[in-house]
């Protein structure tokens, strides 16, 4: 793609209006440095030098699409603790609707802390009940959307599997939203069952394709293109979620897009150093949606997904992107 056709792109993205619903999480990290093991048990003593707070799970992809368009929303469910108050406080800073958002006073936020020392995640401690919103919760979420779909370009599901997206949810606002039509995209977790049937796009890893499609696990062959058992589960996913795209994530390889009626396409990674992928799954589904919604073809989509996730993966932390450093990995593979 080259720079005008993107910069195209990201004209019309800076209109579109994304509503991504999901767990919604806050993610802490604790800064520090290893100076000793611990007398107690062989394990390191991080001396603490700094906290930072950002919006986690489907927040964290509403975050990487606030970098290109002012008008992100979320629907989900936190808590009236401590962690809920933080959540909300970073959404609003960050002027994301929630709207959509459901306090619930009984329900405890989902808190993942990492502790990093030295550029490198020493632990994860997560803090997290598994739980789906109630038939009356379930009808106001729905309600809403109902209220702003007039107002809504595409709807981002983002399954972390922690319960919010029960399928009685998920089916009344598929049917809602393309009933409308508008671009209905979803990145799954294989382990909560939730039919994605109908949807536009499904963003899987491959981990999560084989799963989902009911195959055994298979190393990846060395190039995408050849991986028989890839290339199977790709379609066996089109056929299963009768879905128009499935954009399989291949870490160090890139990505394969499979379109109905179409070959596979493989769209190589474009990452040059990689520090950290958390949060890599938000920023590609985030970004594949929005050049869906502002007119890209499916293999544009997934290239702008490509190059943005490879930006992300080279920061520490719950990292996201901007147009510029978007355009700036384009440029750079052009010149490489």
């Amino acid at each position: 793609m080259n720079a005008r056709r993107l910069k195209q792109i990201l004209a019309q993205a800076r209109t579109k209006r994304i509503l991504v619903i999901g767990d919604l999480m806050l993610d802490e990290f604790v800064w520090g440095k290893v100076g000793r093991i611990s007398p107690e048990a062989p394990v390191p003593v991080v001396e603490v030098t700094g906290e930072s707070f950002y919006p986690g799970g489907a927040a964290n992809v509403a975050r990487n699409l606030r970098e290109f368009t002012g008008n992100v929303a979320v629907a989900g469910m936190f808590g009236s603790d401590r962690g809920g108050r933080q959540l909300s406080e970073l959404l609003a800073e960050q002027k994301i609707n929630t709207a959509g958002v459901i306090e619930d006073p009984e329900f405890p936020t989902i808190v993942k802390t990492r502790i990093i020392a030295r550029n490198q995640q020493v632990v994860r401690v997560d803090r997290e009940q598994l739980r789906s919103p109630s038939p009356a919760q379930v009808s106001r979420i729905v309600g809403n959307f109902r209220r702003r779909i007039a107002r809504t370009d595409a709807v981002i599901f983002e399954d972390y599997g922690k319960g919010f997206l029960s399928a009685d949810l998920v089916r009344q606002i598929s049917a809602e939203a393309l009933g409308a039509g508008k671009i209905v995209t979803a990145d799954p977790n294989p382990l909560h069952p939730v039919e994605w049937k109908g949807v536009t796009g499904v963003k899987p890893n491959r981990n999560e394709a084989f799963l989902a499609a009911g195959l055994p696990w298979s190393d990846p062959a060395k190039t995408p293109d050849k991986d028989k058992a890839l290339l199977q589960a790709g379609e066996v996913l089109l056929k299963k979620w009768q879905t128009k795209l499935v954009l399989i994530t291949l870490g160090e390889q890139g990505m394969m897009l499979f379109e109905r009626n179409r070959k596979p396409h493989h769209i190589p990674t474009k990452a040059r150093q990689v520090f950290d992928v958390s949060g890599a799954g938000d920023t590609a589904i985030a970004l594949f949606t929005l050049a869906l919604s502002s007119e890209a073809t499916p293999v544009e989509a997934a290239e702008i997904a490509n190059h943005a996730s490879a930006v992300v993966v080279g920061k520490l932390g719950t990292a996201t992107v901007t147009p510029d450093e978007l355009s700036a990995s384009f440029e750079n593979d052009r010149l490489a």
